[in-house]
Order: C-alpha cells, then sequence, then structure tokens
C-alpha cells in the first residue's frame, strides 16, 4: 500500500507540473503573445525551477524522511500554487507596462509566477526515491520506476490540460483545480498510509 500510494503522488506531482506549464502559456499570452520567446521563457524558468527543486528535494528527503513529510509537500506546492488567482493577472500587467521586450518581459514574468510553486513540486521526484528505495542494490531500478511514473503523470496532464481542461475551464478555474488536486494528493499520503 505504501509504494502505491507513493507512486500515486509521483504520478500527480508531474501530472500538476506540466498542467501548471501549459497554463503558464495562456497566463502570459495575452500580455506578450504566443511566440517562440514566450515558451522559450516558460520552459527555462519550469527547467531551471525543477532542477532547484530536485536538489532541494533530494536534500530533504535525507533527514528523517517519511510519508508524512512527502505529503506536506503537497500542501506546500497547494498553498504556492493558489495565490497565482489573485496576483497572476496584476502582476502580468504590471511587468508589461514596465519591461517593452517581450523577450525579457515574459522571462520576469514567467519567473515571478512560477519559480516558486514548480521548486516546491519539483522537490517530489527525489523524495518519492528515497521513500521507496530499501538498499541500493535496487535504487537505480527503483528510481527509473519513480520517474517514468511521475513522467506520465506529466505527459498525461499535458494532454488533458491542453486537450480538455483549456477548452472546459477558465485559467483561474484550473488552478483551483490543482490546488483542490494537491490538498488531496497531500490527504492521500498522510492519512491513507500512516506507517511513515
Amino acid at each position: 500500500m505504501r509504494r502505491a500510494v507513493i507512486h500515486v503522488l509521483a504520478f500527480g506531482g508531474g501530472f500538476v507540473i506540466m498542467s501548471l506549464e501549459l497554463l503558464g502559456g495562456r497566463v502570459l499570452a495575452p500580455y506578450f503573445g504566443n511566440s517562440i520567446y514566450v515558451w522559450g521563457s516558460i520552459i527555462t524558468v519550469f527547467m531551471a525551477s525543477l532542477a532547484v527543486g530536485y536538489l532541494l528535494g533530494g536534500h530533504a528527503s535525507l533527514r528523517s524522511p517519511s510519508v508524512a513529510r512527502f505529503a506536506a509537500l503537497f500542501v506546500l506546492g497547494a498553498v504556492v500554487t493558489f495565490p497565482l488567482v489573485f496576483y497572476a493577472e496584476p502582476l502580468m500587467r504590471f511587468v508589461f507596462e514596465r519591461v517593452e521586450d517581450p523577450r525579457y518581459g515574459s522571462l520576469i514574468a514567467a519567473s515571478a509566477l512560477f519559480v516558486l510553486p514548480t521548486v516546491v513540486l519539483g522537490m517530489i521526484s527525489p523524495y518519492s526515491v528515497r521513500l521507496v528505495v530499501d538498499e541500493t542494490a535496487s535504487s537505480g531500478r527503483v528510481a527509473g520506476r519513480l520517474y517514468f511514473v511521475s513522467t506520465f503523470g506529466s505527459a498525461f496532464g499535458t494532454l488533458a490540460t491542453s486537450f480538455y481542461f483549456v477548452l472546459w475551464f477558465e485559467i483561474d478555474t484550473i488552478l483551483v483545480l490543482l490546488t483542490i488536486a494537491l490538498l488531496l494528493l497531500a490527504a492521500l499520503g498522510r492519512f491513507v498510509v500512516r506507517d511513515a
């Protein structure tokens, strides 16, 4: 049960990351357009933030790792994602009025909006590996399986968001749904797995 829940959480973390990244394009588009500059900024911000998150998640997993602490990452992810509903639009306007070049405007705006949530969500994958690895001999296989699950979640999040969510819901509604999903994942980890 413990391993299955951790795999579900890793899948959910990957799903939310890519859904949020795709929404980034929709958030920036009204102000900075939908050019390669904008997508270059978004991808750069997410990749750099994930790199930092992986590093921090690896360090965090060394200090008394538990499913309860793992679940807390999802709560923290929800806490830093939800405010986007309120400040994304004013921040876009603020940056747009002060930075004329769409390259740097989109980079600044994407950084201000998405660095913190993506760093926190990036901590999920390395922490999940630490929770599942029992012995070093199997660490490569375990890490490979968890990164497969997480990346498959990312692929599913990409399709779900681009094919359906953006057609069915407003951006703010999708952000609220992602926040709720993170809280439900946290509850799954915290209350279903009680042995850690």
